[in-house]
């Protein structure tokens, strides 16, 4: 190869950089699949504080629930999950591979964080402990009952989730501290912003149920039909009732 010159190597580096990096590759879209688009809409009565989970009879030195003057409705929205339920003959999505990386439920400031997450069956949850005190994970619920003992901050247990539903997740030692594990049959979900917008990807046509799920609710139903190509959009509101006063 013949020696460049210092300033032809300077004249291929100023063109390099007036042509700027290669565009990227348009996102492969499944055949034959559409998707879910909209808002979730939640209701005025939402300005309250979250209802606790009582373990013991008396409060322990976990964080207390926020004060319900601080409350607005993009906190209470990071509670919200939309997912689909297929319907009218629409065959099931496959589950999928879980996620090779596993998501997290942190313990911080004597709170779990995020305080809903939602996951397909068969996916491992992290739940490391990042605070100065010692930590407790257990859970009494149906799909997974599981007690991952006292751990000290920089250690991690985790569970794997094998059984749809809703798994509560409570601290041994700070009896304030909840967290849902919401636990989906296929990987259709989504949680929606703190504006309410959500959209789910490569949704399989057919006619299906769009959820949205809180924890202090039964879930609100929609019927919508997905067709190859195109985006469906709905809105879901989501009233919530006042939660009921702590003992």
């Amino acid at each position: 190869m013949p020696h460049r010159s210092a300033r032809t190597q300077r004249a291929i580096v100023a063109a390099a950089l007036l042509v700027g990096p290669a565009p990227r590759a348009p996102r492969a879209v499944p055949a034959g699949t559409g998707t879910v688009e909209g808002t979730v809409l939640l209701s005025p009565s939402l300005a309250q504080r979250r209802p606790r989970f009582r373990i013991y009879a008396d409060p322990g030195p976990g964080q207390q629930p926020p004060d319900p003057a601080v409350l607005d409705t993009a906190s209470e929205m990071a509670n919200v999950v939309v997912y689909l339920v297929p319907e009218s003959g629409t065959p099931a999505p496959d589950a999928g591979a879980p996620p090779a990386e596993h998501p997290t439920v942190s313990q911080s400031g004597e709170r779990f964080v995020p305080h809903v997450l939602a996951v397909v069956r068969g996916t491992t949850v992290d739940f490391p402990n990042r605070d100065d005190v010692y930590h407790n994970v257990f859970s009494l619920s149906a799909p997974a009952v599981f007690d991952l003992g006292r751990y000290p901050k920089g250690e991690s247990r985790a569970v794997t989730f094998d059984r749809p539903g809703i798994v509560q997740v409570f601290c041994h030692i700070h009896s304030d501290m909840s967290a849902v594990v919401l636990v989906l049959d296929n990987g259709l979900f989504a949680k929606p912003d703190r504006a309410g917008h959500f959209e789910i990807r490569d949704v399989p046509a057919g006619t299906y149920a769009v959820v949205g799920w809180h924890e202090r609710i039964a879930p609100v139903r929609q019927s919508v039909r997905v067709a190859a190509g195109a985006a469906a959009t709905v809105t879901l509101d989501i009233p919530l009732p006042p939660p009921a006063h702590a003992p």
